[in-house]
């Protein structure tokens, strides 16, 4: 069983994996950073600063002046306001991991592509090399 986790393990995808997860949580980390604090304030900038953590409805009925009071009191509340703000922070992200990829992707070359250097036999239709003039298969003489 340890030969066996071993190998699993230690097969080249599980590392891309692991250095993959070890990446997107830096790379999480930076573009959270991002969110709060470079587009967020230019966000309240121009929703005149809404501050949607506030926005809530108290089940018990009572009447609370923030959500931190609400939740002080021990108040069941739905905290519409947050799910707002988590939504508006999830497209931004991925809007910003998607401007990342694509500008990722126009930094890498595209790889050439491998000039053909074989062809089927007319005849056999074994894969053979360009320039040949005989099938090495059927020995048949191949026209250009």
């Amino acid at each position: 069983m340890l030969k066996e986790f071993k190998q699993f393990a230690l097969k080249g995808n599980m590392i891309d994996l692991a250095v993959g997860i070890i990446i997107g949580g830096a790379f999480s980390t930076l573009v959270s950073s991002l969110v709060s604090d470079v587009i967020m304030p230019l966000l309240s900038i121009i929703t005149s600063r809404v501050d949607f953590t506030n926005w809530f409805i108290a089940l018990d009925g009572g009447k609370y002046a923030s959500l931190d009071a609400a939740t002080k009191a021990g108040a069941p509340v739905i905290s519409y306001g947050l799910f707002i703000s988590g939504v508006i922070n999830f497209l931004i992200m991925a809007f910003v991991v998607f401007i990342v990829v694509k500008w990722i992707n126009k930094l890498k070359k595209p790889e050439p592509i491998a000039p053909v250097t074989t062809k089927p036999c007319p005849f056999c239709f074994t894969d053979i090399n360009n320039k040949a003039t005989k099938c090495p298969s059927c020995t048949a003489d191949i026209p250009h």
